[in-house]
């Protein structure tokens, strides 16, 4: 994967610093009582010197104990900051009060006894009057169930709790931000609704939870902010919301204020998948990554065109390379900024919605590539996030990636946990996604990896395990199990770690399925060899069964092998031109008949030649009637359309997949042939056949052995990849074979077939 991102600077507003601070009108009309009266002058009610250096500095921890509505000796004290206001005025039920400039922008009033609540502020900026409420005279919006949630790493709707969420308050509509930042010395919202100048905003600390909070009336939907950052040594740094909802598109890197209206239509699919799981049931995957897939259409448009494309060609699920907001877009997505954002480049998230709506009403799964191994070191996003190490390990060493520049996650921290446990629950909750494939699982395991002896520190055992990242993995597994019935989660884990499949009860890491990495590696390694050096290689095809259940498997030809030199899967067959089409049909053939789901990656269903490029997508015009070997690419789509029709109706290549005793080799060793057959079997007992010839001679008479089925058993050819339709050369058995009593291969019953030159047929009883 191409996870280098060069440093960018930060997109900074184009609003100018000193533009008027709260310029943010609610439709609240004047109070009745005190609509036409003039405002009377009252005392000041200054606050102390050094809590307005606090205030106007940015460092306050408690802004809500100084601003707002007190009871004091005399009366009520209501103080305002607000910043370049030429007069500020109370507005209450009981009259209308002029209040006295303190200093830097603090306006102070002291109220007769009982008469500041509830009130309002009319501001005037260069002679125009603003009416506002005033948000320091509201509770905080968090609970005290979230922060208690929150304190254990236990909150499972993170972000509903922090965050931006428009709501109404005492009857006032306004916008709550809320986000955790334990090393900040204050914090202040800045955005599009105060001219990017943060001193009439500061937050308050809710207690030693680190938690950051302020309701601010009047503003909502499309608002763009950040956070104004006072560090403990002195900065000031903007970052951008780690919760935010929605983002403006990079290279701008402020968030949105984003409220779903999008109505789902998806309840059916929702309780058909919470029936069934996917180890039992038919999996075929279609990797795509979106902006690619159709260069410059948007998720709306997508939803138009994906869907019937997937749906035509058989495929029961589509996965979408990571979908959350990145700012490089040379990363493909792994490089993530917004990990509770789908990037706005395709429109907005109810957008989203649409499309992953639109996919399940034509039966389509949505897988997402989830990445909690690492994240960019972008100064807007997480890293050192309140001016220190925060989302990321104190230790340097355990900080930085040492592959793609970027920086780990501090799994063994409550908070930082539980921000990504509540992540993966967000995209199945709010986004009705079906699966989660964790990218670089590898990477989070061990504390070595990637590194030279000296560069990394042993976990107190003195071993290279990371118990945190194990910890975590298990925590997110078992939550989103239980909270999302049906949706399957899919490691991406390149070792021998044991039990990346096994539930977390029994010691695992509680996957559904694994990336079947060495099965990808060693097929193609094989498939890569001329004919006449492949009995040399024979092993590389028949090793993945020696480990094939221990693990739910599925078979990947992904993204990762068709980028950057490795060539697309077709052009990395040998031979001439048909030959390299032939090789990819038995290929495909070979690898929907083996154990396992399968994964395969846009553009290898019709065989394009050239490799991704993330720029232009697939060679759609390979397909075009005018290119001259149109026919044979639409030849290699119509063979994947018939193996997933035929993959679907053949429960024997999928009923039992994590059943070892549903497979038999029927012959392993016919190296000297470049031959591979064995049987698959389902529930009942019904087989399937499978038999690859990667030589490139027809073999007549080839006799092979069949289970009894029963007595006078005929057997059919379900498929041949050498059909003239895919672009083959017709070799085959056209009609029903019957199976003589003659035992071979371990089997009671043989048959004499033809076998097609580079080619896979799949048999079933007749």
């Amino acid at each position: 994967m191409n996870r280098f991102e060069p440093p960018r600077p930060t997109a900074q507003p184009a609003e100018a610093p000193d533009a008027a601070p709260h310029l943010v009108t609610p439709r609240h009309e004047p109070h009745p009582a005190a609509a036409k009266a003039a405002p009377q002058r009252v005392p000041a009610a200054p606050a102390a010197a050094g809590e307005v250096d606090r205030l106007v500095g940015g460092w306050h921890h408690d802004p809500h104990a100084v601003l707002g509505a007190h009871p004091v000796p005399g009366g009520i004290a209501v103080r305002a900051l607000r910043p370049l206001a030429e007069q500020v005025v109370v507005e209450t039920p009981q009259g209308r009060y002029r209040m006295t400039h303190q200093q830097d922008g603090l306006f102070t009033a002291l109220l007769p006894p009982g008469g500041a609540a509830p009130h309002r502020l009319r501001v005037t900026y260069e002679g125009a009057e603003h009416l506002q409420d005033d948000g320091y005279r509201f509770l905080p919006t968090l609970t005290a169930e979230d922060l208690h949630l929150i304190a254990e790493g236990r909150h499972e709707q993170l972000w509903r709790a922090l965050g931006s969420q428009v709501r109404t308050v005492d009857g006032v509509t306004g916008t709550g931000f809320a986000v955790w930042a334990p090393n900040a010395s204050g914090v202040r919202v800045v955005g599009d609704f105060n001219g990017w100048n943060g001193l009439a905003h500061p937050m308050r600390s809710l207690g030693s939870s680190g938690v950051w909070e302020l309701f601010v009336p009047g503003i909502g939907d499309g608002t763009h902010y950040k956070y104004e950052i006072a560090t403990r040594d002195g900065r000031t740094l903007q970052k951008a919301d780690p919760l935010a909802r929605a983002t403006e598109t990079p290279p701008a890197t402020a968030s949105v204020v984003h409220t779903s209206t999008h109505a789902w239509h998806d309840q059916d699919w929702l309780d058909r998948r919470a029936e069934r799981t996917a180890h039992d049931a038919p999996m075929s995957v279609y990797e795509v990554h979106l902006a690619s897939w159709r260069p410059g259409l948007t998720y709306r448009e997508l939803a138009v065109q994906l869907p019937p494309y997937v749906a035509g060609l058989g495929f029961t699920h589509v996965e979408l390379m990571p979908i959350m907001e990145h700012p490089f877009g040379g990363s493909w997505g792994y490089q993530v900024t917004g990990f509770y954002a789908p990037t706005s480049r395709l429109g907005t998230p109810d957008d989203f919605k649409h499309l992953v709506d639109a996919l399940h009403r034509h039966g389509i799964a949505v897988i997402v590539d989830w990445v909690p191994a690492h994240f960019p070191k972008d100064d807007f996003a997480l890293a050192r996030f309140d001016g220190e190490p925060l989302y990321e390990p104190a230790d340097p060493q355990r900080a930085e990636h040492p592959d793609w520049g970027t920086l780990e996650f501090d799994y063994g921290r409550t908070e930082v946990r539980n921000f990504l446990v509540a992540n993966a629950v967000f995209w199945a909750e709010e986004y009705h996604i079906d699966g989660l494939r964790v990218d670089a699982v590898a990477s989070m395991l061990y504390l070595d990896y990637s590194r030279e002896h000296g560069d990394w520190s042993p976990n107190e055992h003195g071993g290279r395990e990371n118990w945190d990242a194990v910890r975590f993995l298990q925590e997110m597994n078992a939550v989103v199990y239980r909270r999302c019935p049906g949706v399957v989660t899919v490691a991406e884990e390149s070792t021998a770690w044991s039990g990346v499949t096994r539930p977390t009860g029994e010691g695992g890491l509680g996957f559904g399925l694994k990336w079947n990495m060495g099965w990808m590696h060693d097929s193609l390694e094989y498939i890569q060899h001329e004919p006449v050096h492949r009995k040399y290689h024979h092993d590389e095809m028949t090793f993945s069964m020696v480990y094939a259940y221990s693990e739910n498997y599925l078979l990947p030809i992904s993204h990762d092998e068709v980028v950057h030199g490795k060539r697309s899967l077709v052009s990395k067959m040998p031979g001439d031109w048909w030959q390299q089409r032939a090789n990819t049909r038995a290929y495909l053939g070979f690898m929907w008949a083996h154990p396992g789901k399968q994964l395969l990656f846009m553009g290898q269903e019709f065989a394009q030649g050239a490799e991704w490029d993330h720029e232009t997508g697939p060679q759609w015009w390979v397909l075009d009637e005018d290119w001259p070997a149109a026919g044979d690419h639409r030849g290699i789509r119509d063979l994947v359309r018939e193996l997933n029709r035929r993959y679907a109706d053949s429960p024997a290549l999928w009923q039992r997949d994590t059943d070892h005793t549903a497979f038999t080799w029927l012959d392993n060793n016919a190296a000297e042939d470049n031959l591979f057959s064995f049987v698959r079997y389902d529930r009942a007992g019904l087989p399937l056949v499978s038999v690859s010839n990667f030589s490139p001679v027809v073999r007549e008479n080839y006799r092979i052995g069949l289970p009894r089925i029963g007595g006078d058993t005929r057997w059919l050819e379900v498929l041949n990849t050498d059909d003239p339709g895919y672009g083959g050369s017709g070799v085959g058995n056209p009609d029903p074979v019957k199976a003589d009593p003659t035992p071979w291969n371990n089997q009671p019953t043989s048959t004499e077939l033809t076998l097609p030159p580079l080619a896979t047929i799949w048999l079933a009883p007749a």
